[in-house]
Parts: structure tokens; sequence; C-alpha cells
């Protein structure tokens, strides 16, 4: 039998990577990306295929020696590890088929590295290869005509993956986005025309995951109401299954700030048991975002941005973002600007990034043809933009200070506790029509996340290093229970958001310690565009790009 390994090289430490709270949480990492399983699923019965996961185990060289194809794939931040796996591959005269997101916006970068290479989406291009290759016939760059028909995506082999080393697991509902966002790569890959699965496949999905023993998941899905007419009848099945099966899961998702103008869309997405959403707010500043054309965040219909968040945040829904610095019609001040607007959001995880120009984008292609393009692959500053408004230095420092400034711990936990405590934030799903009627189910959840909540937190105390955090962790946490005492789904999570808060705040202390180095990984450890998907959670797709 023909022996395949695929390979996802691991990630540097990241904001979403949460490589300093693992320890804490159980796992090596957050969750899979989504390329791994599915191009196990495209591939035939005929072949043996081995899911190689970096972040979670080591490579063994002299192992992959015995395979017949290593197919390596990777994200631009990624891009640095992958070159060393290609380098150690090639020496070893191993058969490496290449793809993912990097390469699909920059096909020269790995030269001679690899044997074959796929650009953007792979379901009908990795099975023609698979069959060119046996013969003898196999092209050196395949690149599908046509964007992939949902319908036919199979289930993706999560039982290959090792899942009990990750925190979550990750599915997809659809690929596209309608928007125009001039930063962002992935209507450059997939298109403006969002593209949803059947609610079978879901379903189909749903079933492995509940097999595989996960409890929470992510939709990788860059905009899940990017079809806001097309989603909905998947969403009634998704909270039928979840109501027939006593709500075995749990997910986050990214979804357009536009979220807050559908109540029913609000309502079926609470109904799948969606509790927290990842959204593209980037920057307060309108003008930067008319520049982007991000035009559904200056969108009149709703309020104003700040209004916008709060309506999903009362509604039930958790409200995460990506904050951007460093537009042209930026200047020094957006720094405080964004510190304010994130304290007046209530907004606890904010992935704050430099705005970067990635190839193939309408971003870089305007910045190139304005010589404002830092061509350096290794940029001293963190990005490979040249801003207008400010130095380069000025943007870096400023970035650096508003980071630091996110996640000291007062600074945080107020942000928190206005949401959890002051503001009384619940979970959407424990109100809906089928919970109040249910009694059992209550209970059962109940006990769940209570028993959740007694094992991290004793993990917390026991692996948080730091004895002054510890302190207000627990400090902290008590207060939470003390005032949330019927709600135990909240400290449950509050306890999560302590174990991210020590990553956060490492990450920080890291670049106050060591600036000149840490600065000069930004580019490879966060990948800075978080609207498009932030780092560590962003899902490839079949050695292809995401």
């Amino acid at each position: 039998m023909v022996k395949i390994a695929i390979i996802n090289p691991a990630f540097e430490v990241s904001y979403w990577g949460l490589e300093h709270a693992q320890p804490m949480l159980g796992r090596r990492a957050n969750m899979p990306v989504a390329s791994l399983p599915l191009l196990a699923a495209l591939t035939p019965p005929e072949y043996d295929v081995t899911l190689i996961d970096e972040n979670v185990e080591p490579i063994d060289f002299d192992a992959l020696a015995d395979f017949d194809l290593v197919g390596v794939t990777g994200m631009s931040v990624q891009r640095f590890r992958m070159a060393e796996i290609l380098q150690e591959l090639k020496a070893r005269d191993i058969f490496v088929a290449l793809g993912g997101p990097w390469v699909t916006v920059e096909e020269e970068y790995f030269e001679d590295l690899a044997d074959v290479i796929f650009i953007g989406e792979a379901e009908t291009t990795w099975p023609q290869f698979l069959a060119e290759w046996q013969a003898g016939t196999h092209q050196y760059r395949y690149e599908q005509a046509e964007r992939t028909d949902m319908s036919t995506v199979p289930t993706p082999r999560h039982d290959l993956l090792k899942n009990n080393h990750y925190m979550f697991g990750s599915l997809q509902f659809s690929r596209g986005c309608p928007f125009q966002c001039e930063f962002c790569d992935i209507i450059v890959t997939f298109g403006r025309k969002p593209r949803i699965k059947q609610p079978s496949q879901i379903i189909d999905e749903l079933e492995c995951l509940r097999r595989e023993g996960l409890r929470i998941a992510f939709i990788v899905d860059d905009n899940l109401i990017g079809n806001k007419r097309g989603i909905k009848p998947v969403l009634q099945e998704v909270a039928k299954w979840q109501e027939d099966n006593g709500y075995p899961l749990a997910f986050s998702t990214e979804a357009s700030l536009d979220l807050c103008e559908d109540e029913e869309l609000m309502e079926l997405m609470a109904r799948c048991n969606i509790q927290s959403v990842f959204i593209g707010i980037e920057t307060p500043n309108e003008e930067s975002l008319k520049e982007t054309k991000k035009f559904q965040n200056v969108r009149e219909k709703g309020g104003t941005m700040l209004e916008k968040i709060h309506q999903i945040q009362d509604f039930g829904i958790e409200v995460w973002c990506g904050l951007i610095v460093g537009f042209d019609n930026d200047t020094t001040e957006i720094f405080e600007i964004q510190k304010t607007f994130l304290k007046e959001s209530r907004i606890a995880h904010a992935m704050i990034g430099l705005l970067h120009a990635i190839p193939k984008t309408p971003l870089h292609a305007r910045l190139q043809a304005e010589g404002r393009l830092d061509l350096d692959d290794d940029q001293a500053f963190g990005t490979n933009v040249i801003p207008k408004q400010m130095s380069r230095a000025e943007l870096r420092d400023g970035y650096i200070e508003t980071m630091q400034h996110a996640y000291q711990p007062d600074v945080y936990f107020d942000r928190l506790d206005r949401l959890f405590i002051e503001g009384g934030f619940r979970t959407r799903v424990f109100d809906t029509e089928h919970f109040r009627k249910r009694p059992l189910l209550r209970f059962r959840q109940a006990t769940f996340y209570f028993a959740g909540f007694a094992v991290l937190f004793w993990r917390l105390m026991r692996h948080t290093p730091d004895r002054d955090l510890r302190k207000i962790y627990r400090r902290r946490i008590l207060n939470v229970v003390r005032r949330r005492l019927s709600d135990p789904a909240i400290y449950f999570y509050y306890v999560i958001k302590c174990a991210m808060h020590y990553h956060h705040h490492k990450m920080t202390a890291d670049i106050i310690e060591h600036p000149d180095t840490f600065v000069s990984t930004i580019g490879k450890s966060m990948r800075t565009n978080p609207a498009a998907k932030p780092v560590g959670v962003s899902m490839q797709l079949p050695v292809l790009a995401k």
C-alpha cells in the first residue's frame, strides 16, 4: 500500500496559539488545522495516510524515509519552519507535495524545494494528482479551474488526528465572504460568493467530532453569515441536532458586525450553541475603515460600532475581535483611540495587529505601486507596510505599548468584569425555549460546567508560575463565582479566560524584555490580518489556502 504523510508545521508563539496557557489546560495545541483531516478524506482508500501536526508531536524525519509521498501545508506565519522542513525532506530525497495559503500567494517562495505545488483549493486537484502521480504523468503545478462545489466535500477524517492533545475541534460550514476589505486574502482565494455545505454534510461531521469525544469546536468559516439567507436553513438543522442529542457540542465562530441586524439569525446561532463570535472590528477610525473598504462596519443601520457590539453581547453571544493599527488614515493618536474603544467595547479578547500587505491582495498591489512595501522577508519593524502618517518606529512602538496596556491584569479583568459581572452577560443558549422546558438538560449542563470549572481552577493554580498573578486570578474568579453562583458556565469560561490572560500577559512581557528580538518576529508569529483569520486558529484547507 502506498504510504502518504501530511505535515502541518509548528507555529511560532502567537496570540491565538495560547502556547503559554496549554500546560494549564492540559493540552499541547488549541485546535487542528482543517487541511489535515480533509486531505485525508480526499485521498482514495487504497492509500495509507498519516497526519502529522508538529504542534502536538515532533516530526520523525527518519521515519518519513519510509513514506512514498510527504505533503506539507502552511500559512504565511509558518513559512520559515516550512522552509526548514522542506530542506530536510529534500536532503533525504523524499518526494514532496506542497500547498497551503502561503504558496498560494507566493508560488516562487520555496523555489525548487517541492516536487509538486498546489494553488488554492484542492478538492479536485489532489485526487487528480494522486492518479497522475501513480501513472508517472503528474504535473508540477496544480490549480483548480473552478471553485469547489461545497456539496461534494467529504467528511474530514478527524479520527486520524490526535484529538486528545487539542483544546477544541474544528469544522467548516462555508467558504467565501461577500465583502471587499482591501487587506484580506480570503476573497482572493475563496471569492466573494459564499458557498455553503449541505446540512447533511455538516451533521455527519458533527457526529464525527462527537465520536472523538470533543465538547467544544470552532466553526472556521471566515464569515459564517456571509450568505444570511443561505445559512439559516443550515443552522436550523444544526440546532435540531443539538436539541435531539442533548447539546453535546459548544461552538465559537467568525462573523461580520452586521450580525446584530438580524435577531432571527442570532437566535438560530444561540440554538446551535454558538457562544462566542470573532468579528473583524479593525479600528474605530471611520476614515480608515472607508479607506480599506470595510463599509459593513460604518453602515448607519444598527447604530455605532460600540452599540452594535453591545447588541450582540446583550443578546447573549460573546464578542472577540481583531484590531489593526497602521492604516493610511492612522496617526500616532490611534493607539490611545484603540485603548479607549477596547475598554468601552467590553471585549476581553482582542488581537491587535499591525497592518500587513499579503501578496495578491488589493492592498499589496496599491502599496507596491506607491513604493510603500518593505520587500525584506524578515521585516525589522514587524510589517511590510510603510505607514503614511507616522514613522515605522512610531508604528512599532505604539503597537507594542497598546498590546502591553491591553493585557495588564487590571485593564484586562476590568473589561471582562464589565461584561460578566456589571453587564450580567449570560450565554443565550441557556435561555432558549428548549432549555427552559428541560430541567434535566439544564442540570446536566450545569454539572458539566461545574466539574470543568473545578478541574481547570486546580490546574490554573498549580501551573501559573507567577505568585502575584495567581493571587489576582484567585481573587477575580472567587468574585465572579460569588456574584454569578447560579451560572457555572460563566465561571467555567472565566477560568479559561484567566489562562488565556496568562498567555497574552507572558507574550507582552517578552516584548518588553526583548523588544528587538520579538519585534523582528511579529510578522512571523502573528498573522497581522486578524479579520481574515487569527493565528493559531487559522484553518488551512486542502493543501490549499484558507
